[in-house]
């Protein structure tokens, strides 16, 4: 378990919800400085949470007419 700071703690207060879950939402439907506004965070802040928290950003590029599948480990 990943150890928050008091800052971290506040956030997921404010959002009602944990940042391992919050964060990946906000970046899918915002993107990256969106979401660091949204959270009140510089853009630095922001990554090194998410690299606290491991969370991956990953992109992927489709053609017309191909579909991704995002899958969730139940562990």
């Amino acid at each position: 378990m990943v150890r928050k700071t008091k800052k971290m703690l506040d956030v997921e207060k404010r959002l009602r919800r944990p940042l391992e879950r919050a964060i990946p939402e906000m970046l899918n439907e915002e993107g990256f400085t969106e979401t660091a506004k949204s959270l009140k965070l510089s853009k630095a802040t922001l990554n090194y949470w998410m690299l606290k928290l491991g969370i991956e950003v990953r992109r992927v590029a489709l053609a017309p007419g191909e579909e991704i599948e995002i899958k969730r480990s139940t562990g």
